[in-house]
């Protein structure tokens, strides 16, 4: 079963009671008791209430009665309904209470079973100066008052005082509203202050265990009561009230002592005894006969310390009663003492041998019951004789389990791990483990899981191992199978896109990541506002945009432990023209192959475009593609604040601008080394692809011309930069650090920038943070 919660209740006496919150519950628990070990837990009672306290809290409505062992009350709730029973045999036997026949009053309560019982509140106080709603004392064995009311469930506003004397047997009402009760000298003085917001300055007690009770004024100034002490010792008769006159005031103790009410100390003569009974009147409870004295009614005297409330025992001979369902088995009807017998759970075989069982041992399976601990009977039935003794067969291994101690299935090379192998079922002491890393390393071992020994390893190569671990005997096998990831960590990540895409058009979404070629990434891709990411295995997604404007695409590279993000916008057109490009095979030379370098040479070209034919740049856009040979594509935008009908007409004349400018070989770059990138027209005869309507291409061949110009003077751009998420230059393509500039003629702006005449260009050689700034 899936277990919510477990709470511990008791461990007295070698044994263990816990509640259980299983998957199909919500405000119950199961109640289990363990066998003399702890090992083994049968269920005892089901649907125990449960309320939750603030700070998560959970507070479990089963008490343990003091002063007699083994008795326990309970509150089970089924379909809403609420009722409150007793044990006297650490739970094998559940009754309802017993309700009285009369009210405080002397008038019939009208309350007869089956119909009508009496229910106790089993509520823990918040405050730990007062007492809960049921109230017990292990030296006044007997003795329990509480807070509840008499009906077919228990009523959450109803809390009328009822008190027992005989361990829940018979009850009476003694009080219409909750109080809080003190226990004096053993018992023999009971004091009660009525539970309540308002001051009070009169208290009530008792000295014939309820039957009667007498008031007293314990202050002449009422007071809020916030709690009630004893001093110490079971024999005390003073004990002190605290609270306070009003809210802002100190604390007021006022003592009460009882010693002057009384003239003298017991003798043997002011006491009786009284046998302890279950509900069926059974003397005969936890295998013995139990009796205690108490003081008549009738003495008025002190118990004193030297009390004691135990009188006699005797052993009783051994009755079903006295025996439980054993771990696998559940009773038919657990309300009932004696008819219910115990049967085995449908998922249990008593005839299987216990998991510890070693080829070669004996062991003896159970007949379903086992005596309740604490049980002191002698002779008599043992439903535990004719036990069948079996020996141990060899067992084939069974829920076979290899795990990671680390918790973490990806690790880094060279890290080490460790392997735990475990065995839930099957012989261990005569099995092998066969062992497989996945990278070579093979071993067997004997005795793995029963000496725990873990396994210690370390991968030195990134890559998937699949660990396996067989477990073989001569009964049979079982195999774990895990699979550990060995990664380097993510260094930087990047996520390549088309600045611009016509609407409703494929666009293709590519994460470049280093290490180039990691084991196992997910990428996890966010297209503009949308919350749940779409999921890859591979670096690229191809998607496609149905509304036009910017839209941003985000990606996160996982890997292992580590993750990365890159974010880029993409600007979605319904009209565009693209101009594709390509260089000649002298610029590949220079050409890293990484974004950042793409992005600058485009900014480089779209800068250079814009001033020759005095277009705005923004509306023109170069995208340098990756790989070689290098080719761009060069999108020219149509001027947003233009009207629709003279679109076109503008378009022919940009187009032609930058025809015309190309054919005169007026766009150019300058390379470190001596080459000059001029930019011409290949083939003036073809029309540009226009996006949206229109088609065709037409081609751009760019020339580099050897030029003998003094190199030192066009320091405009240098090629090293470090950017969030990116990589330097350097460290992808370390022999390729270049620098570029963008004269305006060949000849009169050299010499103008070799004397210092920097008219329209801005110099950036001071930082290798920066970008260079061309003319605009």
């Amino acid at each position: 079963n899936l277990l919510f919660d477990l709470q511990i209740i008791s461990t007295d006496e070698n044994q263990v009671f816990v509640a259980v919150q299983e998957w199909y519950q919500t405000d119950t628990y199961n109640l289990y008791q363990s066998d003399p070990q702890g090992v083994y837990y049968s269920i005892l009672l089901e649907n125990v209430r449960s309320t939750k306290q603030p700070e998560e809290n959970v507070l479990i409505d089963i008490l343990e009665v003091r002063g007699v062992k083994g008795v326990f009350l309970a509150n089970q709730k089924i379909d809403g309904k609420v009722t409150t029973l007793i044990t006297y045999n650490k739970g094998r036997d559940w009754d309802f209470l017993n309700p009285p026949d009369i009210d405080m009053n002397g008038k019939p309560t009208n309350c007869k079973p089956p119909d009508c019982y009496l229910h106790l509140h089993l509520r823990w106080a918040d405050n730990p100066y007062v007492s809960g709603t049921v109230h017990t004392k292990d030296t006044a064995p007997g003795l329990i008052m509480g807070a509840g009311n008499l009906g077919s469930q228990l009523v959450e506003y109803k809390e009328e005082m009822y008190i027992t004397s005989d361990c829940g047997k018979t009850w009476r009402q003694v009080f219409e509203e909750e109080h809080h009760i003190l226990y004096l000298d053993h018992g023999g003085v009971i004091v009660a202050i009525k539970d309540t917001s308002i001051p009070l300055k009169i208290l009530k007690f008792s000295i014939d265990e309820g039957q009667t009770w007498s008031t007293h004024n314990f202050t002449s100034t009422s007071v809020f009561v916030d709690g009630l002490l004893s001093e110490p010792g079971d024999e005390t008769l003073v004990m002190t009230v605290f609270g306070h006159i009003s809210y802002r005031s100190d604390w007021e103790l006022v003592k009460v002592d009882f010693r002057p009410s009384f003239p003298r100390e017991c003798t043997d003569d002011d006491y009786e005894s009284w046998e302890l009974t279950n509900l069926q009147g059974d003397r005969c409870i936890m295998g013995q006969q139990r009796s205690f004295r108490k003081r008549k009614i009738s003495s008025w005297c002190i118990k004193g310390r030297s009390f004691t409330s135990a009188l006699t025992s005797k052993v009783c001979e051994c009755v079903n009663s006295d025996f439980l369902c054993d771990y696998g088995f559940e009773r038919s009807a657990p309300l009932k003492s004696e008819s219910s017998k115990c049967f085995a759970d449908f998922w249990f075989n008593p005839e299987a041998p216990p998991e510890d069982c070693v080829l070669g041992q004996a062991y003896t399976s159970s007949t379903g019951y086992r005596k309740v601990v604490s049980n002191v009977c002698e002779g008599g039935v043992d439903l535990q004789q004719n036990l069948a003794q079996h020996m141990c067969p060899s067992i084939a291994p069974k829920g076979l389990q290899v795990s990671i101690r680390e918790e973490s299935l990806a690790v880094k090379p060279g890290e080490d791990i460790t392997f735990v192998v475990r065995q839930e079922q099957g012989d261990t002491l005569n099995t092998k483990y066969q062992v497989d890393l996945g990278d070579g390393f093979k071993a067997i071992y004997v005795n793995l899981t029963m000496t725990g020994e873990p396994i210690r390893h370390r991968y030195e190569n990134p890559g998937i191992y699949r660990v396996s671990v067989k477990a073989e005997n001569v009964a049979g096998h079982d195999e774990a199978v895990v699979f550990v990831q060995v990664n380097s960590p993510l260094q930087a990540l990047n996520l390549e896109v088309v600045p611009v895409i016509g609407r409703n058009q494929e666009v293709n979404l590519t994460a470049i990541i280093l290490p180039k070629n990691p084991n196992l990434t997910v990428f996890y891709w966010w297209i503009g506002n949308n919350l749940q990411p779409l999921l890859t295995l591979e670096s690229f997604l191809v998607t496609k945009f149905a509304e036009t404007g910017d839209i941003r695409v985000t990606v996160q590279a996982s890997c292992g432990s580590s993750m990365l993000q890159d974010s880029k916008v993409v600007h979605v057109f319904d009209h565009f023209h693209v101009l594709p490009l390509k260089f000649t095979k002298h610029l590949d030379m220079y050409n890293p192959d990484i974004p950042e370098w793409r992005e600058d040479i485009g900014r480089v070209v779209t800068r250079l475009l814009a001033k020759e034919t005095n277009i705005p740049e923004e509306t023109l856009m170069t995208v340098v593609k990756p790989g070689l040979p290098t080719t761009a594509d060069l999108h020219v935008l149509l001027p947003a604040n233009q009207p629709k009908r003279k679109r076109s007409v503008t378009s022919d004349k940009r187009i032609a601008a930058i025809k015309q400018a190309l054919n005169a070989h007026n766009i150019s770059f300058f390379l470190r080394g001596g080459y000059w990138v001029l930019v011409t027209l290949a083939d003036s005869s073809s029309d540009s692809q226009r996006i949206g309507g229109g088609s065709g291409y037409w081609a751009i061949v760019v020339l580099f011309v050897i030029c003998l110009v003094a190199v030192g003077a066009f320091i405009l751009y240098k090629f090293k930069r470090k950017l969030p998420g990116r990589n330097v230059y350097a460290q992808m393509h370390n022999e390729k650090e270049q620098e570029m500039t963008s004269p305006v003629n060949h000849s009169e702006d050299t010499q103008n920038i070799i004397q210092g005449n920097h008219s329209g260009v801005v110099l950036s050689i001071n930082s290798r943070e920066m970008h260079s700034y061309l003319v605009s």
